[in-house]
């Protein structure tokens, strides 16, 4: 089906979402001392969740874009704001900030124990900021007296997540986005350094770069900037396997080389004769989230041309008819049984794995793979639109039958950006 076939599919996705997407708006009231975005399903009403109110602003603001309403744009800014206002709210010296905001939460209840055993919000939290400083034309004042707890939640990422081979891991496997990932779930903790997280920090980093320009806080930013550049030489390193041509997270669960050389084995370390000298192990598992080091500038041109022809191309692995499969199919542990708790994302297809993929091959070139993914997204929720009257949270990648959630709203609105771009109009990008 070409693009030209597939407008009725415009028309039925844009009357849809413009019709709904005020449904995401949420006033302040209780913990949230300002008006925010919310994911727009039954299933998360009245939440703040981190990556979930960035990139549903990214959509939102195509939607104000092509409804050319300059009342409700400027209204919307103190929603977008206050997504970010209100978790900065949660800052403190420590850097800790929650993934979620609940309208009657406590912080004392909701705070950990232990902070640094537990995850925190995504490293999204800057590139929101930058995304909303941008549409103000580079005016950062409104976030001047909250950007020390910017800076205090990347210090808590950089001295309490980070391993000494400079790769970012999850400190267990609740709440990172991408529930099941077997690179993370049930592993053990400390374990994990995910791809999808490092990519999602090298961007973050470079968000805070912006940020500090904005701000006059040029000093401050040669920080960021020299913590990105070492960061994208890392996951170059340790993430990218060259035997199969793409970007892996990798097994942080060594036994540190130091303790040998301690105790008992003081004389004679065990193994002591040649102690590893490698800091972790790549998982070779093929993940959709590898393609995020194209989303993330993170790839060299080498290797996104590998990925495409090797990976994306092949519908054996990834490509399937309706999208990017979330895991390979050639994985021994794909499942697109549905699944809540974790949500499932070992093979089905997610409108934000669409997305990101999308986003990747555009940015490296790649014109004719990029139109072949967002036809197909295009396809996938006029369908279910067409057909439900509503879009779900995941589809069958074979049929794009959806299999949870009727009524998801959230990033399953990036479709807008992608039908902008196929009729090459102007399209809101993430920063």
């Amino acid at each position: 089906m070409d693009t030209k076939e597939l407008k009725p599919y415009f028309n039925i996705i844009r009357d849809n979402l413009y019709n709904n997407y005020q449904g995401m708006f949420r006033e302040a009231g209780g913990v949230f001392t300002y008006p925010f975005l919310t994911p727009g399903s039954e299933q998360y009403v009245d939440a703040l969740w981190d990556w979930d109110c960035w990139l549903s602003n990214i959509a939102v603001r195509q939607i104000l874009l092509e409804r050319n309403d300059k009342e409700e744009s400027i209204r919307a800014l103190e929603y977008e704001k206050g997504c970010i206002l209100n978790f900065l709210n949660w800052g403190g010296m420590d850097g800790w900030i929650p993934v979620c905001v609940y309208r009657g939460d406590d912080i004392k209840e909701r705070k950990p124990k232990n902070i640094y055993t537990e995850n925190m919000h995504k490293p999204v939290l800057a590139q929101h900021a930058a995304f909303v400083v941008n549409l103000c034309g580079g005016d950062a004042e409104w976030i001047r007296d909250k950007f020390y707890f910017l800076q205090t939640f990347l210090n808590n990422y950089r001295n309490h997540h980070r391993h000494r081979c400079g790769l970012y891991y999850w400190q267990t496997d609740a709440a990172i986005g991408v529930d099941n990932d077997p690179c993370t779930y049930y592993r053990p903790a400390g374990s994990s350094g995910s791809i999808y997280l490092n990519c999602l920090m090298y961007k973050e980093l470079r968000a805070m770069v912006y940020l500090c320009e904005c701000l006059g806080l040029q000093e401050i930013g040669t920080h960021f900037e020299k913590d990105a550049k070492e960061l994208k030489a890392a996951i170059q390193e340790h993430c990218w396997d060259e035997r199969d041509g793409f970007y892996y997270s990798v097994d942080l669960n060594l036994h540190p080389v130091e303790e040998l050389r301690k105790g008992h084995y003081a004389r004679m370390p065990l193994h002591g004769g040649q102690p590893r000298d490698w800091d972790c192990l790549i998982q070779r598992i093929g993940v959709w989230s590898g393609f995020m080091a194209m989303w993330s500038g993170v790839a060299t041109d080498q290797q996104a041309e590998r990925m495409v022809k090797e990976h994306y191309c092949n519908t054996d692995t990834f490509n399937a008819p309706f999208g990017v499969r979330t895991l390979s199919k050639m994985e021994k542990m794909y499942n697109v049984r549905a699944s809540g708790n974790p949500s499932s994302w070992l093979g089905p297809i997610w409108g934000i794995s669409n997305y990101m993929t999308f986003k990747g091959l555009k940015s490296y070139g790649y014109e004719k793979e990029a139109k072949e993914l967002a036809e197909k997204t295009v396809r996938l929720f006029g369908r279910d639109i067409e057909r439900f009257g509503a879009l779900h949270e995941y589809y069958l990648p074979e049929n794009g039958e959806p299999v949870l959630n009727r009524g998801f709203q959230n990033w399953n609105y990036l479709v807008l950006n992608m039908i902008a771009w196929l009729e090459n109009n102007e399209v809101i990008e993430e920063f």
